[in-house]
């Protein structure tokens, strides 16, 4: 019993940056070794996709015999010891509001923006930013690939970030300008950043798994994609593909949510909207998020960002499980997301 608490205890790595042990909450595929598991083995899942020893455990038996080169009594051999390795059975309400607490998360560069979000935008969990063009998305993105990299007192959660882009707006200069803001090298910040342009849908899927592959190496505390619809909108015409997109844009989602749940990542997306025929053109607001229940479902928050007064936005929590539907206002600067201007 000893021995599988000791499996269950969660990897330290250090970091350079103030000498602070951070958690790392995976453990990498190298440990079955020491489970009997062999190395050409190991090589086989990782070929697959799997890099860690929670994404084994939480696959299902179906999909490991997928895996070229490996038998349907090894893959149960593989499922028993990750099982051991990996905590998946009941805990009370109370260890959950104990493993909640240790969330970190991650600033926007706004105060009043962070006030609405409790902190900031939270790691382990999806979140969904939907607004229309030159409402502050990708600004909001930007800033939030130097932040992550800030120590936790200021916000941060001293990880590496992963940036995909499907619409070709991602600006390297505009990191360097909010590096400068929070007293980074921007230099180092943008070496922190990984980078990837995706052309299609098939290709944003693909880019997970070598996303996966990156995490496994390093401490990360970031995923951004914008726009995780973009693409789909484009590779998936009518009604007759409809099924097929929601279908594939589903795998996509549940693959982000897998990354979450597994490195303790924030991932951050965006979303682009729709005019919405039903509603009536006086209201408020009559755009509604493309992706239909879907990415509703798939996303643990979701922001809703729309135009103010000159550089000011306006956020209001749409859907969330823990926080108020409240507003909050910010502005777009220079120097990406600070706080509104009068």
């Amino acid at each position: 019993m000893m021995e599988v608490q000791q499996e269950q205890d969660y990897q330290h790595e250090q970091v350079e940056e103030g000498q602070e042990e951070v958690a790392v909450c995976y453990q990498t595929l190298e440990c079955l070794q020491d489970h009997g598991i062999a190395a050409n083995d190991i090589q086989k899942l990782n070929d697959a996709g799997f890099y860690t020893v929670e994404s084994v455990a939480h696959a299902t038996v179906r999909k490991l015999c997928d895996v070229k080169g490996l038998s349907e009594a090894k893959v149960l051999k593989i499922k028993d010891i990750t099982k051991n390795m990996v905590p998946m059975d009941f805990k009370t309400a109370a260890d959950a509001l104990e493993d909640r607490k240790a969330l970190v998360t991650l600033t926007t560069g706004s105060i009043e923006l962070d006030k609405l979000l409790e902190g900031g935008i939270e790691t382990g969990s999806l979140t969904e930013v939907f607004g229309e063009f030159r409402t502050g998305k990708t600004q909001l993105c930007h800033t939030l690939c130097v932040t992550c990299q800030m120590s936790i007192t200021e916000g941060g959660a001293e990880g590496k970030a992963i940036y995909i882009d499907t619409e070709g707006t991602f600006r390297p200069k505009r990191l360097q300008e909010i590096a400068e803001r929070f007293g980074l090298d921007p230099a180092v910040a943008l070496e922190n950043v990984a980078y990837a342009r995706a052309h299609n849908s098939e290709h944003q899927l693909e880019l997970l798994k070598m996303a996966a592959a990156i995490m496994s190496q390093d401490r990360y505390a970031l995923i951004v994609v914008d726009s995780a619809t973009a693409l789909y909108r484009t590779d998936y015409s009518g009604r007759g593909e409809l099924s097929e997109r929601q279908m594939h844009m589903a795998q996509f989602l549940r693959q982000l949510t897998r990354l979450a749940e597994e490195f303790g990542v924030a991932v951050f997306l965006t979303n682009q909207v729709v005019a919405n025929p039903d509603g009536m053109s006086f209201a408020k607001d009559s755009t509604k998020p493309i992706g239909g229940n879907i990415i509703a479902h798939a996303s643990t928050t979701r922001l809703r960002l729309r135009k103010g007064r000159g550089e000011n936005r306006i956020c209001t929590v749409f859907d969330s499980p823990t926080l108020a539907e409240a507003d909050a206002q910010f502005a777009v600067g220079p120097k990406g997301i600070c706080d509104a201007t009068e």
